[in-house]
């Protein structure tokens, strides 16, 4: 297929880096207070802030791993497109606008405009690095693995370069940099995929039917694949799975802070839907690039040892894909862009964690607001290196897991914990602060022991035969924990506290809808 170089690959990475670091060095010159930081002092356009949301959300996992899924799975991934475009349609009704008229810069500033701000602002921190870590670390572990296959370098000089990477522009750039990262990521994944799949469809004659039928006569499973089945047979996982996406994207923290980039909430939701069109239309795309895939690389022989058995694994379907539609040349490009991606997403990643420890935990917590723009500036930057060094040891001992395994948890956690607090914050008078803690941290500790205890981990990682949890997703369980929690302690609240709490649901209603913070 290559030699242990791919030239193409490492040309358009190395544009891709200048590009970015000029950009790096513009937004360091604008970014001198913590506003800059952290929201880009509220600049970014609706229509801006929507692709840059975008390119935030679509990770590795959203290119590489919905093909190679479309390619082992077909119609099951049905499922994972859906959720995804249905995520959107929730955050774009029912968050951005609220949230971005309440808030600052954190998920936790907004739930703060009514409820005991210090042990919200805690389990906000803590649930932020529990979605955080296993998402950046999923990221470099894919990136190191990236290099390593492609790129004729160590899978550990790829974590490294990553990391040093992501420092730099969060460090110098802030939220200006990131931004500007994930949209020229996002043109690139967009553009890419699209070639892609017109590569695929002219391959075909943009015969869609024959395309189809191809793809049925070449699966080793047949008409299976164009019927539900494959992935999930039982009620329980696929509404689990679907909560997972729903509820996720709405509370991710990385996601939800870029609703505080833009002036006001009409924007922000102008935000959710662009970003909302884009994701469709990429899920979309995925289709048409995975038919292409079973069809060009089953049984093939350059690109298989048989069957559906890829070289690299099921998440190379893209890769090998674009090497037959456009050569090596192609794959560079396609591989370049897969860097990009990781990139953007872990630079996203990275400050919404170093904006929790930083404004959350230190000044909010810590020094009691008590605290200057320059000083939270520094441990926000400091915070943002200690991570980066955290991500690649991690990384580099993690060496070999499953990427999927590491990426849902953070869906599940966010689903489970962030989503509920706050849409009964939003939606809820009685919803008190004991409500949100019970809730919040049962959801938190019932994910991530379920999905331990489940097939993911249980079997696929440590080796068990059977799992103690018979679900991979336990997001119907986790998530129903915490709405129940959170409204028995809130109604059963009968504090002076809980009585002002729900009194004040009239003036946020009242800020909220008049975008006063």
């Amino acid at each position: 297929m290559m030699t242990d170089l791919n030239y193409p690959a490492i040309a358009s990475f190395i544009l891709f880096i200048i590009a970015t670091l000029f950009i790096t060095a513009y937004a360091a010159r604008r970014t001198r207070s913590r506003k800059d930081f952290y929201v880009a002092g509220n600049t970014i356009g609706g229509i801006q802030n929507g692709i840059a949301i975008s390119g935030d959300y679509m990770s590795a996992a959203s290119f590489l791993g919905l093909v190679g899924l479309f390619f082992m799975a077909g119609y099951d991934t049905i499922f994972f497109i859906v959720n995804l475009i249905l995520s959107w349609v929730v955050v774009l009704f029912l968050i951005a606008e609220k949230l971005r008229n309440l808030g600052s810069y954190t998920f936790a500033d907004a739930v703060s405009v009514r409820l005991q701000a210090r042990p919200i602002r805690i389990l906000a921190a803590v649930v932020t690095l529990a979605v955080a870590v296993p998402y950046l670390l999923a990221q470099m572990v894919a990136a190191g693995g990236l290099f390593e296959s492609l790129f004729g370098l160590s899978y550990t000089q790829g974590v490294v370069a990553v990391g040093v990477l992501m420092t730099v522009y969060v460090t110098f750039g802030g939220m200006i940099a990131t931004t500007w990262v994930q949209i020229i990521k996002a043109a690139l994944l967009v553009g890419g995929g699209t070639i892609l799949a017109i590569g695929v469809l002219v391959t075909f004659d943009f015969n869609v039917g024959r395309l189809a039928g191809l793809a049925v006569e070449t699966h080793p499973r047949g008409l299976a694949i164009m019927q539900p089945g494959l992935l999930y047979r039982d009620i329980v996982s696929v509404v689990s799975l679907s909560l997972a996406f729903i509820g996720g994207t709405a509370g991710l923290p990385h996601v939800l802070m870029r609703f505080f980039t833009v002036p006001d909430g009409v924007q922000a939701r102008r935000s959710a839907a662009w970003a909302m069109g884009i994701i469709s239309y990429f899920q979309f795309v995925v289709v048409f690039i995975g038919l292409g895939a079973i069809v060009l690389l089953t049984g093939n022989p350059e690109f298989t040892s048989g069957g559906l058995a890829l070289r690299g694994g099921s998440n190379m379907a893209a890769v090998h894909l674009s090497q037959i539609i456009g050569g090596n040349i192609f794959m560079g490009f396609i591989c370049a862009v897969a860097f990009a991606t990781i990139l953007a997403v872990v630079s996203g990643l990275m400050l919404s964690a170093a904006a929790t420890i930083s404004h959350d935990l230190y000044a909010g917590v810590i020094r009691k607001e008590d605290c200057s723009d320059a000083e939270e500036l520094r441990v926000s930057r400091l915070t943002v290196v200690l991570l980066s060094l955290t991500g690649i040891s991690l990384a580099i001992l993690f060496k070999g897991q499953n990427v999927a395994v590491l990426a849902t948890l953070p869906l599940v956690i966010a689903a489970s914990a962030n989503f509920p607090i706050l849409f009964l914050f939003m939606y809820w008078k009685g919803f008190t602060t004991r409500g949100a803690l019970y809730g919040g941290y049962t959801g938190l500790l019932l994910a991530v022991c379920l999905i331990i205890l489940g097939p993911t981990v249980w079997v696929n990682v440590l080796g068990h035969e059977r799992p103690l949890f018979p679900y991979a997703f336990p997001t119907l369980f986790s998530m129903g924990a915490c709405f129940l929690l959170a409204w028995l302690f809130s109604i059963t609240d009968k504090s002076p506290r809980a009585a002002a709490e729900a009194s004040a649901f009239a003036e946020q209603v009242r800020r909220s809808q008049m975008g006063i913070r």
